[in-house]
């Protein structure tokens, strides 16, 4: 049964960082795609990043590029999302998800104000 858990999200002030972390099981996490996706209050849920397989090839949505950072660690089944230079658009519910199943986590909430 696949799992995802995403956590690392919080209460941030603009231009700070955060590192969100999405640890899986239940499948063969080297050997999936994975993506993080997110969802503000009242929007639909849209995709941020994604990573292949051995980490390197990365894509990016045009809101997030040059600040977001994909990354991954097979031996750890863990991907990760390093946030920098926060703005207030970017309060959203951040979930993970593995390219090629449905399934979601519960997301974590990641807060953008001063």
């Amino acid at each position: 049964q696949v799992r995802l858990v995403e956590s690392g999200g919080g209460l941030v002030q603009p231009g700070g960082s955060l590192r969100l972390s999405c640890a899986a099981s239940g499948f063969t996490f080297s050997s999936s795609r994975m993506k993080w996706y997110r969802q503000a209050p009242g929007k639909e849920r849209e995709w941020v990043a994604a990573i292949g397989t051995t980490g390197g090839d990365t894509n990016y949505a045009d809101s997030v590029k040059g600040r977001f950072t994909i990354s991954r660690d097979n031996a750890k089944n863990t991907v990760y999302l390093q946030m920098n230079s926060l703005k207030p658009d970017d309060t959203a519910v951040y979930y993970c998800k593995a390219a090629r199943f449905g399934s979601w986590g519960q997301g974590t909430q990641v807060t953008v104000s001063s």
